[in-house]
């Protein structure tokens, strides 16, 4: 069993990979700075494996520090999301970009990483445009350029896997509602109507029990996945937001939504990706849209707040 490094652990995917890993028998130490309040990790304090720093990843010295002892590294610490990152535009490039050329410059060549990435540097393609790993990129939003410039640095340096993240979905101890999938089945549950801006674009989904298989994954197939990019989606949910309303309408019959004949989407994403290359490594992902989506009524029953979010 491996000793990892989750930074960003209490987050919204760390707080559902970190007690799959410990469940695995992996040590685990999470470095995060809990600027949500949140306790998405209580239940697994018992865990004598659970180790956990409280601080900032733009803090050289405390990362420094606790990169020594990791075999593995996954930093999961960012500012997610373009409406945030516009928000604070230092903010998301110091902590997206520059704290992990830092931790690049501090981790040791044997050290392992895998990093999430994002499909959303694709960017906008033409109607029914295509992109696997070795597509152009085309980032437009802040998020998605640092991204990129880190993927690459991260690949100059070596010893490191890539996982480009298409749009995640799910419940998750520590809840974010603006994701695309989750924002809409939220207003679905609670407003039961959504407009639509430009609704017949594209994306990839994934949901959030999936990236965390596909991480474990990667930890056991490391050998021969390293140095590598690869998308992390679902195949069968390539879909535009229309699709979607359709789905999570089968769902909740009272849903309406109408497109808006006039306004534009500021996110530019339209894409179709392939997952190829990361199924023929073995692993695909398996949680159905319907599935998610079924998921996330039940869990919106439970929660109704405005602090569940990244915005």
């Amino acid at each position: 069993m491996a000793r990892i490094l989750v930074t960003g652990g209490a987050g919204y995917i760390g707080s559902t990979l970190v007690p799959e890993l410990l469940r695995q028998g992996h040590e685990v130490t999470v470095f995060d700075n809990f600027r949500y309040r949140q306790n998405s990790l209580a239940a697994v304090c018992h865990d004598p494996r659970f180790t956990v720093i409280n601080g900032d990843i733009r803090n050289e010295s405390l990362l420094a520090s606790a990169l020594k002892e990791a075999e593995f590294i996954i930093p999961l610490a960012a500012l997610v999301g373009a409406p945030l990152c516009d928000r604070d535009p230092f903010a998301a490039t110091t902590v997206n970009k520059e704290a992990i050329f830092t931790m690049l410059k501090h981790a040791s060549s044997d050290q392992k990483i895998i990093m999430p990435t994002t499909n959303s540097a694709y960017g906008r393609g033409e109607s029914g445009n295509h992109c696997d790993e070795r597509s152009p990129l085309f980032p437009i939003s802040l998020y998605a350029k640092d991204k990129v410039e880190v993927e690459k640095r991260l690949l100059d340096r070596g010893n490191a896997i890539s996982f480009r993240l298409a749009t995640v979905f799910g419940m998750s101890p520590r809840m974010r509602i603006d994701l695309l999938v989750n924002d809409f089945v939220y207003r679905a549950v609670y407003d039961r109507f959504v407009v639509l801006f430009e609704p017949h674009f594209k994306r990839n989904y994934i949901h959030i029990r999936d990236v965390c298989g596909a991480f474990i994954h990667a930890i056991n197939s490391y050998d021969r996945m390293k140095n590598e990019i690869y998308n992390v989606g679902l195949t069968e949910a390539n879909m535009s937001k229309y699709e979607l309303c359709e789905a999570i309408q089968r769902e909740l019959p009272q849903f309406t939504f109408l497109e808006a004949p006039l306004g534009k989407d500021p996110d530019q994403r339209d894409y179709i990706v392939s997952n190829e290359k990361l199924e023929r490594s073995g692993w695909r992902a398996e949680v159905s849209l319907d599935a998610g989506i079924r998921e996330l009524i039940k869990g919106f029953t439970m929660v109704k707040n405005t602090i569940h979010g990244n915005v």
